[in-house]
């Protein structure tokens, strides 16, 4: 037995599918869920997890908030996610909520409760998140309950040194004698202080049964749009370059295989076989019938022919840039690529730039620009065509996964495309209006965001399960995967940035546990080649009083699976409906507090402080690029919205409903914190309302996948000069999305702050610096969730809206 700790940022890893399926099909109140409670309680928990201390969460997250009377709710830095009311014990052991976190940190005992509660019980997941520190345990025995195949965890009890109790199916298992020794400690007799026992994340190697067939290699095939439109964005002399530059930085080993397919209107393999003096490109014309020329020397291994391959990057530009072929056969280009990936299964980089209008899959424009605002429900959010979902679980059942990168400026039917990416468990990139020339801001993204994609870990032939105590049951996922049973998701290849929601129900009543658990376990094989499991495991208590759930509320988990259910919603039913179903989920829940809970009836709208933000939040969400109407929105640009919401990790997708507003012409040191001998201030939070702005100042907010700085007419002559190296406010270029690096305290200050919002998320966030003349002004605008708009209420209006629905 061998056990290594990993130190330092990890590097770059049936006929249901990634679609959610509804729970019901009435008005979606979100607290119903199936099947109804009932059955018998499973039995008690040992003694060293019944002596927890389960008194109702501090007095502090039922503090009483009227808000129709406070204003300033917002925290002066964002919002940390609640801590389940565990013993001091059990909450040094239990998962980081960045990894795993519940809607509610304390679980009702019965259905009926969760259902008077009225808020929606899931878990928010992201299992394969790059972590600084990950025990990795190498073992001939992985120790598991032998009923319910749970991985033993920090939450488990020991009858004695022999037996240990499943804390989710209360089962008593042997322990293995190999257990019973203690490497680290170098120890004998004291299974309980195992790696296994002491960390609620940890990573096994996995012993020759974990895998149905040998580990494959790390397999890269990338799909290059070659159209005359591809060529004038210009995006291939950026990729060739990115890839030419990261070649050596592909996660692998000595069995790395790559390959190149370029597609307009016909399909271009090429040779890049060992021994070749250059690459040979080889031209099907037949689209409709679509063959591999020679499928044994398209896939090549990456160090035996890395100069050929490097030739071919660095021609591939000038080998289309006369070309006046308009059309695009994506679909046939898909279908050869699924066939040459098949044998080994690996990750298919597609990059597209217009609508495939040729052949299999191809698409007709379904968007109507005039219709974008005034439309009471927005059409074309589903698929126009079953073609991308088909070929994508074939894919999936292959081990292959697709991910899309779109760059264009006309409409691309995204709700069609993206299904690619969705049910093979790939992801989505998404650059608008992309030009190398006219928008260099998303150049740099571009840019940023490819080497981060081909640099990054990544986990191939990847499967994941969730499993729950005794008496909870799951019942519906939301992500980028195919459900290939009711707790088993297939991810072809799991990548390190995404996330993942999940429902949760009670089934039976949960009278005899003072806590439960919930445990991820997503076994995949390194790009080394290694088998792995990663196991992420989560406790929380068990509570019989609506206060006590209330208490335990975690307003940004809701949040985000409430996004997750509304994205299906409007795709499955119709926007308005989601709208409708938000809106409620907030009126609801309040009403329940307010009926049940508050002992002192006084007018207002009042709610539980932990509860505070939860009106706002919902109002953002009704604002989002996603559900928004009465504004002009490209349907792209909505449907991307909602692919990100439903699978970006909660942080990400917060900063994507409610975005973070700082005041930054006057940073300082003070309260600074100090990172790898950096000093990064940390400005307040600001309510997102033009009364918050100041003409005299600057403006940063923080929008997830964009950054702006909003510089007042007449910002100090401080600022423009010390941080934007102008002389007054009409200097201020247009279209600036570079800071100078200039060497003023106040320069270094701004960018360090900026470059610190960066480096926390895994994309790269585009910077917009803008002036009250520039377009861009009512993009930062529209993010000015608080405020009056011609189709939305402020947030003072929508407060009195549900207290008119809640006293009705």
């Amino acid at each position: 037995m061998v056990i290594v700790r990993e130190r330092g940022a990890e590097r770059g890893g049936g006929q249901n599918s990634g679609a959610s399926q509804p729970v019901d099909t009435g008005c979606w109140p979100v607290w119903m869920f199936w099947p109804p409670p009932g059955g018998p309680g499973p039995a008690q928990l040992s003694p060293s997890l019944a002596a927890m201390s389960l008194q109702s969460s501090t007095p502090e997250a039922l503090r009483v908030v009227n808000l129709l009377q406070e204003r300033n709710l917002l925290p002066p830095a964002p919002v940390p996610a609640p801590t389940p009311c565990l013993t001091q014990d059990l909450q040094k052991l239990n998962c980081s909520p960045e990894v795993f976190r519940s809607t509610l940190t304390s679980i009702p005992q019965t259905q009926s409760l969760l259902n008077k509660a009225k808020m929606p019980l899931g878990l928010l997941l992201h299992p394969f998140k790059d972590l600084s520190q990950l025990p990795v345990v190498t073992s001939s025995t992985i120790v598991r309950c032998r009923f319910c195949r749970t991985y033993i965890n920090p939450f488990v009890s020991f009858l004695d040194q022999r037996r240990w109790k499943c804390n989710l199916c209360y089962r008593v298992n042997d322990v293995p004698e190999e257990f019973m020794y203690n490497p680290v400690s170098r120890s004998y007799g004291e299974p309980h202080k195992r790696p296994e026992v002491q960390n609620a994340t940890i990573e096994f190697i996995a012993p020759s049964e974990y895998m149905l067939r040998p580990p494959q290699p790390a397999v890269y095939l990338f799909v290059l749009d070659v159209s005359h439109n591809a060529v004038e964005t210009g995006y291939l002399n950026v990729f060739c370059q990115s890839l030419l530059d990261n070649i050596s930085s592909l996660p692998g080993d000595s069995r790395t295989k790559v390959g190149f397919i370029t597609f307009d209107s016909t399909i271009h393999f090429y040779n890049l076989q060992e021994g070749l003096s250059q690459p040979q490109m080889l031209i099907v014309s037949d689209i409709e019938d679509i063959f591999l020329p020679t499928p044994d020397s398209l896939l090549v291994n990456l160090n035996e022919s890395k100069e050929l391959v490097q030739d071919l990057l660095k021609s591939l530009p000038n080998l289309f840039e006369k070309t006046m072929e308009t059309q695009s056969a994506l679909g046939s280009a898909l279908q050869a690529a699924f066939k040459l990936l098949s044998p080994t299964g690996g990750r298919m980089s597609v990059f597209q730039t217009q609508l495939p209008n040729l052949g299999v899959g191809a698409l007709q424009s379904r968007e109507d620009p005039n219709q974008r605002a005034s439309a009471k429900d927005i059409q074309h959010l589903a698929p126009a065509t079953d073609f991308y979902k088909k070929l994508a679980l074939d894919c999936s059942s292959q081990q292959v996964a697709v991910d899309l990168f779109l760059l264009s400026a006309q409409y691309c039917d995204l709700a069609s495309l993206g299904c690619i990416s969705r049910y093979s468990a790939g992801s989505v990139y998404y650059y608008p209006s992309y030009h190398h020339q006219h928008n260099p801001a998303q150049v740099e993204r571009f840019q940023k965001d490819l080497k981060r994609y081909l640099t990054r870990k990544i986990g191939f032939e990847a499967v994941m399960r969730i499993r729950c105590t005794k008496g909870l049951s799951i019942h519906t996922f939301h992500g980028n995967f195919f459900v290939r049973s009711t707790d088993l998701l297939s991810l072809p290849n799991v990548n390190p940035d995404a996330g993942f929601a999940v429902q949760m129900s009670i089934e039976e009543n949960l009278d005899d546990m003072q806590v439960v658990s919930f445990q991820a376990a997503l076994l995949y094989t390194s790009s080394k080649g290694e088998r792995r499991i990663r196991v992420h495991t989560l406790c929380l208590p068990v509570v019989n009083s609506l206060s006590d759930i209330f208490a335990g509320a975690d307003v940004q988990a809701i949040t985000g699976l409430l996004a997750c259910m509304a994205v299906d919603r409007s795709v499955t039913a119709s926007l308005s409906d989601a709208r409708d179903a938000m809106t409620n989920a907030a009126i609801d829940s309040l009403m329940s507090y307010r009926q049940s809970v508050l002992t002192i009836q006084q007018p207002g709208l009042l709610v539980p402080a932990c509860l505070r933000l939860f009106p706002l939040y919902i109002l953002a969400l009704l604002k989002q690029k996603a559900f928004r109407t009465g504004t002009s929105t490209r349907l792209d640009d909505r449907v991307f919205a909602m692919l990100q919401l439903k699978y970006q990790p909660l942080a990400y997708a917060m900063l994507m409903i409610h975005p973070a507003l700082y005041r930054v012409d006057d940073l300082t040191d003070e309260g600074a914190l100090n990172i790898n001998e950096r000093t990064i201030p940390q400005p307040r939070l600001l309510q997102l309302s033009v009364e918050k702005l100041s003409r005299e100042g600057a403006f940063l907010m923080d929008a997830g996948i964009v950054i702006y700085l909003w510089i007042g007419r007449n910002c100090h002559s401080n600022f423009l000069t010390q941080v934007l190296g102008v002389p007054n406010y009409a200097a201020v270029p247009d279209n600036l999305y570079l800071l100078p690096e200039l060497d003023t305290a106040e320069s270094q200050r701004t960018r360090a702050f900026i470059g610190w919002l960066r480096d926390q998320r895994p994309f790269f966030p585009s910077l917009h610096i803008i002036r009250d003349e520039s377009q861009l002004k009512a993009s930062f605008m529209q993010n000015m969730i608080e405020d009056r708009t011609e189709s939305a209420l402020s947030y003072y209006e929508f407060l009195l809206h549900l207290q008119q629905q809640i006293s009705k």
